[in-house]
This record gives structure tokens, sequence and C-alpha cells, in this order.
């Protein structure tokens, strides 16, 4: 039997993370005073200053804040490969201008983007950095009942098949015999990339699957990821929380997970599992292949 290849397509804010609803309470209101909203306000404050300072300090997001692109890859035709191991990004004369002299600039650094999120945070953050980031983490996950190692874990099961339990971990090598996470954000694209990393997302999202849905829309990014993955054993699932995303799903004919994080929900994290997405991807799809129903 041909094995199915499962495209898992979330979005970020308040699915695979929380941010907006600690920054505006309510997350923490919802539980009827169980949780204090001023606590989760200032876990909230804390991501976003973490975050800024990461983009600005090592993903040249002062400088290509207002070049929002939908993915690293888009301009690499613009890149001609040249060694950047002593390139000066400060003064290379990139400026507001979008033209093939800039975009080639742009290229470049998402080139070093690209380099820096497959080597991961502890390659270039320093030991206070990294123990603020772990503290950060843990307080996050202990506040919000284990959301974000719930939601990982989840990403990781998805991608792993049960027999080699053999992880999906770059799509330029996704085939008819592994699954692969994408991610479709409505946020910009440097910043979703960062909260990829600070969130422990980026060995199972490789920044290649990382679109921003920002400028184009997220119809625009399901269409290219079906033109990227689309085959005859291939199936789609979409979890997210908005309403953008159900509509681009329901387009597409893709199943869509609805999450809800209200504390008595089962779509939500912890609660989600890869056997609940099955589930959904039969009702459109038809049974699933045995194993995938048996992934949890």
């Amino acid at each position: 039997m041909d094995q199915k290849m499962n495209v898992y397509v979330w979005d970020m804010d308040e699915t695979l993370i929380l941010l907006k609803s600690l920054l505006n309470g309510t997350y923490a209101g919802a539980f009827n005073g169980l949780k204090s909203v001023q606590n989760g306000i200032e876990i909230g404050k804390m991501w976003e200053n973490h975050i800024l300072q990461v983009c600005d300090s090592y993903f040249f997001y002062e400088q290509i804040e207002n070049f929002n692109q939908p993915y690293l890859d888009i301009l690499s035709h613009y890149d001609d490969g040249q060694d950047l191991s002593d390139y000066n990004f400060n003064q290379d004369g990139f400026g507001p201008l979008l033209d093939a002299s800039n975009k080639q600039k742009l290229a470049y650094r998402h080139r070093v983007i690209a380099q820096k999120y497959k080597q991961g945070l502890y390659s270039f953050l320093n030991q206070d950095m990294i123990k603020l980031w772990d503290d950060l983490y843990a307080l996050s996950d202990n506040f919000t009942d284990r959301w974000l190692s719930s939601a990982r874990a989840c990403l990781e099961q998805c991608v792993i098949r049960k027999r080699d339990m053999t992880p999906c971990l770059d799509s330029a090598d996704a085939n008819s015999h592994q699954h692969v996470n994408v991610l479709v954000t409505s946020g910009p694209l440097i910043p979703s990339l960062v909260k990829c990393l600070l969130y422990r997302l980026g060995d199972l999202i490789t920044c290649d699957n990382v679109y921003s849905s920002w400028d184009v829309g997220k119809l625009q990014c399901f269409s290219w990821i079906r033109e990227r993955f689309d085959g005859p054993n291939v199936q789609f699932c979409v979890i997210g929380d908005g309403s953008e995303e159900c509509e681009a799903a329901e387009f597409m004919r893709w199943p869509f997970v609805k999450i809800d994080p209200q504390p008595t929900s089962i779509h939500r994290f912890p609660g989600l599992t890869p056997r609940d997405l099955s589930h959904y991807l039969s009702v459109v799809y038809g049974d699933t292949n045995e194993e995938n129903e048996k992934t949890a």
C-alpha cells in the first residue's frame, strides 16, 4: 500500500504559542480568577521584548522591517552566492528602494537568516540570554498548563512515523514516506522565524516551511504549499484559531481544525493529538493509512 504524506499547515499565534491572549488578558480571564491576568500580561511583555531583541540583534530586523516577504527563498534568484563571511551588512548601501540591487542585498540577509535558523539559538546567544530564554519558556509553560511543550510534542508526533520513528527535518527531502509541518502566520516573516526558535519549534518546522501571509493572505500561501507538496498520496490539514485560515482551508477543500483556548475545549494544548488530526483527515480524504491512525 502506498504510504500517505500528511502536510500539517499550522497557524502560530494562539495556536502553537500564546502571546496575544496573554497580553490582552483573555487567556487568564477564561479561568475565572484561577489565573492572574496581570501575571499573564507580564509574561507576554517579556516575550515581546525578548523576540524584538533577538530580531534586531541577530536577524537584521531594524534594516528589513519594511521589506516583509512571504517566505525566505522568494528572492533567492537574486542571490549570486557571494561569500558573506566578511560582508559588511551595515555599510552595503541597502536602502528604501527595493530595486534589483537592494533585492540582492535583501537576499543576502535572508541567506544569513536561514543559516542562523538552521544552526539554532545556541550558536549565537550568550549564556545569559540562553538562561533568560530557558527561564521564560519554563515560566510560560507552567502558567499555561504546558501549552507550549504540549504543542511541541504534538508537532513532533505528527512528523514521526510509528515504524521507523524518523523525523522529517528537511522539507527538501520530503516525499511520500514522510510527514511535514508547515507554518503560515499572519505576522511578519522575521519575527515569526524568531518565534519558532524561541518557542523551541525550529527543529520541527524548517525555515523554508515558514510563510508570512501578512501581505499576500493565507489563501495565496496555501496555494504555494499545494504547488510544493501536492501529489496523489498527499493530504493537507490546517490547524488554527482564525477565520481567514478556516475560509482558505474550505476553498482548498482541506480539513480545518479550529483551536479553542477555552479551558474545557479539547482542541487546545494540552489536548489536541495527532489522532484527532487523523480523524479530520479521514473525514475529507477517506480512511487514512493504518500507520497514521495509530500515531499518538
